[in-house]
């Protein structure tokens, strides 16, 4: 049982070690966007493989079948066209296509898709040093309200108090970024995914989780004495547990109101 138990635990290890290994250092992507990135990285590290592979291989075949084999001195030629031809022309190719791809993922990341309203919308208020999250809904006259508000406060790492913005999984999302004082920066890593959040500017981008959990967040811009305890959480749930957090959110509103 022991030994069963042991080889068990060896190849959950070694899948997870295999499925980081194909990552290459990025984390696990929870979204459709972080997916693109994902790939695009992969691809980047695949085409740097190949042309290091090319390269390794030249030196290699230069230095078994070229090295010295006597005194006499070899054949002088001032240059060889198609090797000069193809060492520039090859560079120009492999950046055109690194180019397209990086500019084709960039545009579907950035992508604000304005034909039709998100399911969610939320203003993510950047402070020295936490955040604010307010859940925004149109009412009968198209007008925007708050229904929903989150106020964090400074937090150590190890903290249970950190602030939480809650989004649906398979729903498109759009946060809008802004902030009271300096430059920070939303940066959730499982999203593969950060941006600025610049006082007198709204940034703003959207996603669309494929992963329900909890995932750790951060001001990833020096932005004062705390700044390392700009701590928030990314909660992905079913749309149903949204629904009954936007709910009840709503109802401790209107009690509050009462009172």
């Amino acid at each position: 049982m022991k030994s069963a138990g042991a080889l068990g635990l060896l190849a959950l290890t070694a899948s997870a070690c295999s499925d980081e290994a194909k990552r290459l250092g990025m984390p696990e992507p929870i979204s459709e966007q972080a997916e693109r990135m994902l790939t695009l990285w992969q691809g980047s590290w695949i085409a740097a493989f190949a042309v290091g592979g090319v390269v390794w291989g030249l030196i290699i075949w230069a230095v078994l079948f070229h090295r010295k084999r006597s005194d006499d001195l070899p054949p002088q030629v001032r240059y060889n066209l198609p090797i000069e031809i193809l060492y520039t022309a090859v560079p120009f190719v492999i950046i055109g296509v690194l180019f397209y791809f990086t500019a084709r993922d960039q545009d579907y990341v950035e992508k604000i898709d304005n034909t039709k309203p998100p399911a969610v919308t939320v203003d993510v208020i950047g402070f020295q040093w936490s955040w604010q999250f307010d859940y925004k809904e149109k009412d009968a006259s198209g007008r925007e309200r708050t229904v929903a508000s989150v106020v964090g406060v400074p937090v150590a790492p190890d903290s249970d108090n950190k602030p939480v913005l809650t989004v649906p999984s398979g729903e498109r999302v759009r946060i809008r970024l802004h902030s009271n004082d300096v430059i920070h920066s939303f940066w959730v890593p499982a999203l593969l995914y950060k941006k600025d959040v610049m006082p007198g500017y709204t940034n703003e981008f959207e996603f669309t989780a494929t992963k329900t959990g909890t995932y750790e967040g951060r001001c990833a811009e020096l932005c004062g004495v705390d700044h390392s305890r700009m701590l928030f959480q990314l909660r992905v749930v079913t749309p149903q547990q949204y629904d009954q957090f936007i709910a009840q959110a709503k109802a401790k509103a209107a009690q509050g109101a009462k009172q």
